[in-house]
C-alpha cells in the first residue's frame, strides 16, 4: 500500500473514530514462532500507534526480534454496527525511564478527573520504566459492515449473489 492510499484509509471519518479510542488487540509472533494476539491501550499520535508496556512484558522481547505487527481496533456487536480497522506495520522500541506520555494520553482518552488522578498516581509508583512500542502503519483497512464498506470477498458475495 502506497503512502497515499495509507493515508486516505487511516483518514476517514470512521477510522479516526476508531483511533480515538484506547483499546486494540495486538497480534505478534512469539519466541516460539507461535502467533499471539492480546488486548492492548494504544494511543494514536496522528502518525504512529503507540502501545505501552513494562519492560518485562513477553511482547517486548518478542517484538524486539520480529517487529511485524496487526492491530485490529473494532467496535459494534451486531453486524450492522460492526466497524473494524486493521492495521499491519513495524514496531520500534525504546525503554524509558517513568511513565510513557503516550499512555498517560490514553487514559486521559477514557477516564474523568478524579479517576485520572489515582491512575497516575498508582502507574507512577508502579513503573520505574516502560517501553514504548511505536507502530508504524504500512497497511491499513477499514471496514463499516452496516454501510455496505465490506471486505473485497465479501462485496463480491452479495454483488453475485
Amino acid at each position: 500500500m502506497n503512502t497515499h492510499e495509507l493515508a486516505r484509509e487511516l483518514g476517514l471519518p470512521g477510522a479516526q473514530k476508531l483511533l480515538s479510542g484506547s483499546m486494540a488487540r495486538l497480534a505478534y509472533n512469539g519466541h516460539d514462532g507461535f502467533p499471539r494476539v492480546v488486548p492492548v491501550g494504544f494511543h494514536w499520535t496522528g502518525e504512529r500507534i503507540v502501545v505501552s508496556t513494562a519492560p518485562t512484558a513477553p511482547k517486548a522481547r518478542a517484538l524486539s526480534a520480529r517487529p511485524q505487527v496487526a492491530l485490529t481496533i473494532d467496535t459494534g456487536s451486531t453486524p450492522e454496527e460492526a466497524k473494524a480497522l486493521l492495521v499491519r506495520g513495524l514496531a520500534t522500541l525504546q525503554t524509558v525511564d517513568g511513565v510513557t506520555e503516550e499512555y498517560l494520553a490514553a487514559a486521559r482518552s477514557s477516564m474523568d478527573e478524579s479517576q485520572l488522578a489515582e491512575f497516575e498516581r498508582n502507574v507512577q509508583s508502579t513503573y520505574r520504566q516502560m517501553v514504548r512500542i511505536s507502530i508504524e502503519p504500512q497497511w491499513a483497512r477499514f471496514y463499516d459492515f452496516g454501510a455496505g464498506r465490506l471486505p473485497t470477498f465479501l462485496a463480491d458475495l452479495v454483488t453475485d449473489g
